[in-house]
């Protein structure tokens, strides 16, 4: 069995007070990619100018696209960089997972995602590369892979190398305070989502069930919390479930869900959002198609016990009654039920789900999500 992780993780309050002096260790020439709202980015590149870092700084606006890839690559080029730093979401530290691998790299991005008339090409050696997630869901600080948009074609097609797993993610939870309600709800049932994906997923071992089944329970308490009153704990709770969720799933897997999301997200939406506003109804579809198959459901059952007593009530009461947005408005309505079902089959996250599906059963899914 092998486990993909960062070579390096800091976790805890505090722990981006050592960013600067770590980053100045890998390189002299930076690329700072940063969230337009996260304020703490402007106290980092003033600390790494003290340190004599040559900084150059981009903001990324969105999930990034294979344009705003490109962009950056050229930034990153032309400055002649020797790390990356990403500080933000999940979609800024996508984008800096690409750049550091692909600024190195012959070939257009669209060659490396596949879409070239060539065999996609393989990544040099990547930059190193530093991760600061200012939210708590994706967990995008302990991945592989960078989910890049292909507007033209309506598609997220995933860059994918084990050398793009960030050289040191650094999870201060300071940065996710005071986030918004709606921002908190959507991110955190996103690294909900993750962990209980890849405690069910077919691929789950044992280093990954640790993780995953510590963390649900806790994970699903600290969200309840949020949606109450902003608490330091449950923030760090948050963050650090996040992180794990990222090391779980890429060590693992995922399911239907993100199947389902990769096809629905083409066309907009936020992604926690919509896996959020899928989940319940996955659980519920694959604890009867287990059944049906005659496989063991303990695992679902331990779920929606973990769920119960952290949300303090089933999670779908739980998303309606926090305004999570409708399946419709996260565009996918009844007329784009069937395209979607068959398509989430086909979808790389599905391969992991813990019991083969049928469109009819992804269908339903979807109509008990509406």
């Amino acid at each position: 069995m092998a486990f993909t992780a960062p070579a390096r993780c800091l976790i805890g309050r505090g722990a981006k007070d050592q960013v600067a002096a770590l980053v100045r260790e890998r390189g002299q020439k930076v690329l700072v990619l940063r969230s337009a709202s996260v304020l703490w980015a402007d106290v980092l590149i003033e600390e790494l100018d003290t340190l004599g870092a040559q900084v150059t700084s981009l903001t990324a606006r969105g999930e990034p696209t294979v344009d705003q890839v490109r962009d950056a690559v050229a930034r990153a080029r032309a400055s002649a960089a020797e790390c990356i730093v990403a500080i933000g979401g999940g979609a800024v530290i996508d984008l800096g997972k690409a750049v550091s691998g692909l600024c190195v790299s012959e070939g257009d991005v669209l060659d490396h995602l596949g879409l070239g008339p060539d065999p996609a090409p393989k990544l040099n050696a990547p930059l190193p590369f530093v991760a600061i997630p200012t939210t708590a869901g994706t967990g995008a600080e302990a991945t592989r892979n960078a989910v890049i948009g292909v507007p033209e074609q309506g598609l997220k097609i995933s860059l994918r190398d084990p050398r793009l797993v960030p050289d040191l993610a650094v999870v201060d939870a300071s940065l996710t305070d005071g986030l918004p309600k709606s921002l908190t709800l959507s991110t955190g049932l996103d690294a909900l989502t993750q962990l209980i994906e890849s405690y069910l997923s077919n691929r789950a071992n044992p280093v990954t069930d640790a993780l995953a089944r510590g963390m649900i329970g806790p994970a699903a308490a600290a969200l309840q919390t949020l949606m109450t009153r902003e608490d330091e704990t449950a923030r760090d709770t948050l963050a650090k479930a996040s992180y794990l969720s990222g090391l779980a799933l890429a060590n693992s897997g995922l399911g239907i869900v993100h199947g389902l999301a990769a096809v629905i997200g083409s066309r907009g939406g936020a992604h926690g959002a919509i896996c959020g506003r899928l989940l319940p109804a996955a659980l519920t579809v694959n604890h009867a198609a287990l059944i049906k198959a005659g496989r063991p459901t303990a695992r679902c059952e331990e779920i929606e016990r973990w769920l119960q007593d952290g949300l303090g009530m089933s999670l779908r009461p739980f998303i309606d009654r926090h305004g999570l947005a409708s399946l419709g408005a996260l565009h996918c309505g009844p007329p784009l039920w069937e395209e979607t079902a068959r398509n989430a089959l086909s979808a790389s996250s599905t391969q992991a789900n813990p019991v083969r599906l049928s469109v009819a059963e992804v269908h339903q899914i979807l109509k008990l999500s509406s």
